[in-house]
């Protein structure tokens, strides 16, 4: 279970891995929808996969349910200030007393995008793993992205196609970009309509073995 915390002038919910020993952490960023019940779910499943995770409300309270009103909080939010209050979430996790001091970024959709800026420009990261996600091109310097980045991306995905990914990667230091064949938010499961098990299952499972590898003492 995801527990509230403050940190920051900033809430959020964390997750900590069973036992009391030193673990690696994640800065897990919302969809478009807010920190709902499906994001804690996710902060939830990674903890149990031994990761002392938080997920940052860059809403500040707010959830939904409506595309049209999601859309519009997508496009109020400052990137850069989301970015900002990102940086303050790492932050967070290095002075946690169950943290080994490194510490991952991922996130889906809205979050996606914003893990790739945060990748480019917060410092203290050692990896950063994206769905389905990319940052307005103005607000980014991905050439200033030094740590392992992996993406993961649809081929039915209509915003955030394998060709745009591609771009991207190009223009890291330490890019993979992983393309399945599915629809944009493929990895949520309260969404029928795009969910596809089989491929969220190693989406999921790449994105737990890139993070062990990278964020281990």
């Amino acid at each position: 279970m995801t527990k509230r915390v403050s940190f920051s002038n900033l809430e959020g919910e964390l997750a900590e891995p069973a036992g009391s020993d030193k673990a690696p952490s994640v800065v897990l960023i919302q969809e478009w929808w807010g920190v709902n019940d499906h994001i804690k779910s996710l902060v939830d499943r990674l903890s149990k996969e031994g990761f002392l995770v938080i997920a940052p409300d860059l809403y500040h309270g707010r959830t939904t349910k409506d595309a049209g009103e999601a859309t519009k909080w997508m496009n109020e939010l400052d990137t850069l200030a989301a970015v900002k209050e990102i940086g303050a979430a790492v932050a967070y996790l290095k002075e946690h007393p169950r943290s080994n001091g490194k510490v991952g970024v991922t996130g889906f959709c809205l979050g996606g995008a914003l893990t790739l800026a945060s990748a480019c420009h917060v410092s203290g990261l050692s990896a950063a793993v994206s769905f389905y996600g990319l940052p307005p091109a103005e607000k980014v310097d991905y050439a200033k992205a030094t740590i392992p980045v992996e993406m993961h991306v649809g081929k039915k995905d209509g915003w955030v196609t394998p060709d745009k990914a591609e771009a991207v990667k190009k223009q890291m230091k330490d890019a993979t970009v992983y393309v399945y064949d599915a629809d944009h938010a493929f990895v949520n499961d309260t969404r029928p309509e795009v969910y596809d098990e089989k491929n969220a299952k190693l989406a999921w499972d790449r994105m737990v073995a890139f993070f062990k590898k990278h964020l281990s003492s």
